[in-house]
């Protein structure tokens, strides 16, 4: 009997050591946090038109418009043109030169298809090209054999 009674009193704590293992602990949770930045793309747009060609205004009725989404973390940048009115025989978003008093720049993302809508991808080369693009110095062209320096053009703004 005595060790029926050593028995059931081992098998009772080896019990109760289960049930206050199991038991959540509620002074110190367990949390779960994730470490993953946040990336949100921000929204930038142009209206393109002849009058917004520079250095020089065209007399163009053609007509577009391109969307910019930029992420800032990534430097990733994805667009969309479209455009009416014209053929294109070129088209890129070029970058302003500093200090231009033309208000004009070197090619920076040359389009893969000039079929509307143009639709790409491209990551900016490093932070001070994301500055520049978010300050407003970047602009989407299309280029014409009527207009070889640019029939339309528009400043990407947000």
């Amino acid at each position: 009997m005595k060790h029926v009674n050593l028995l059931m009193t081992g098998l009772a704590l080896l019990v109760m050591g289960f049930v206050v293992s199991a038991c959540k602990d509620e002074e110190n949770p367990i949390t779960t946090v994730s470490t993953r930045p946040t990336t949100t793309a921000s929204s930038y747009t142009a209206t393109m038109n002849g009058a917004s060609e520079k250095p020089t205004a065209t007399t163009s009725t053609a007509s577009g418009s391109t969307r910019v989404l930029l992420n800032e973390t990534t430097r990733a940048i994805s667009y969309t043109v479209t455009y009416s009115g014209l053929t294109p025989v070129a088209g890129h978003i070029h970058r302003i030169t500093p200090n231009s008093t033309s208000g004009t720049g070197g090619v920076e993302i040359p389009f893969s298809s000039l079929t509307s809508p143009i639709v790409g991808s491209y990551t900016l080369a490093s932070q001070a090209r994301v500055d520049s693009f978010k300050n407003g110095y970047y602009y989407s062209n299309l280029h014409t054999t009527a207009y070889p320096n640019g029939e339309i053009r528009g400043d990407i703004k947000k």
